[in-house]
């Protein structure tokens, strides 16, 4: 962002950037921390990331007081606007991927009284070191300033999706093979779905902070690599 003559300004618009960053961490955060409770059985730590939800909504409650006002009092333009604009979309997405974290740890419990296959459980924690690179990746991408990279990033997301449907197949083949998968499998299933979902979030993020930067938006036909309709369909 550029200097201004009134110091308060840069100061609110860098408090909001700021606030972006205290969400980012908190989000990459609670999705690792919901992995693993999830894979330890650990339902005093799906508590606590149960409980940091309620941090994420008050910093996104923040950030919107803060933007509103700053765009009251200051009318921002050109960049500083995109900036703040930027922002309150972001925090949004943000808060999302919190809200997906707490999903997967309100499983815990559920998914703790049955037997997880070792193979599925290694599945999923895959997932989620894919998903857990593209957040703490998109922060740290955002406050380095790095539109390009966040361009790859975006990409990136491929990478999930692709993990996603060979864990939603693998899930059904568990479930096929033994019925007494069935509960566990089930609620793996809403997990994978949610860590998919945390990663389109991250996308949206990415595209959101690549226009702050750069005031373009990046190409709308972004490839989606989903074939669990087909896995599901009959032939």
């Amino acid at each position: 962002m550029g200097e201004h003559t009134v110091a308060s300004f840069d100061e609110e618009l860098g408090h909001v950037d700021r606030l972006i960053r205290d969400m980012g961490d908190l989000a990459g955060a609670m999705v690792g921390a919901s992995i693993r409770a999830l894979l330890a059985s650990d339902n005093a730590l799906a508590q606590r990331v149960i409980s940091d939800d309620a941090i994420m909504d008050a910093r996104q409650r923040e950030l919107d007081d803060r933007a509103i006002t700053l765009i009251a009092k200051r009318q921002p333009m050109a960049q500083d606007l995109r900036a703040v604009l930027g922002a309150i979309r972001m925090a949004g997405d943000l808060e999302r991927i919190g809200d997906l974290a707490k999903n997967i740890a309100k499983r815990v419990s559920a998914v703790g009284q049955s037997a997880t296959p070792r193979d599925l459980s290694h599945s999923i924690d895959a997932m989620a070191q894919l998903v857990l690179v593209q957040v703490h990746g998109v922060v740290d991408k955002y406050v380095a300033r790095e539109p390009q990279a966040l361009q790859s990033l975006r990409a990136d997301d491929e990478k999930i999706d692709v993990k996603y449907t060979a864990v939603f197949r693998e899930l059904l083949t568990y479930m096929m093979e033994d019925p007494r998968n069935i509960t566990a499998c089930t609620h793996l299933l809403f997990c994978a779905k949610n860590l998919e979902r945390i990663g389109d979030h991250v996308t949206n993020i990415a595209e959101n902070a690549y226009f702050v930067m750069t005031g373009s938006q990046l190409p709308s036909n972004r490839p989606k690599f989903d074939e669990t309709t087909q896995a599901v369909s009959p032939e």
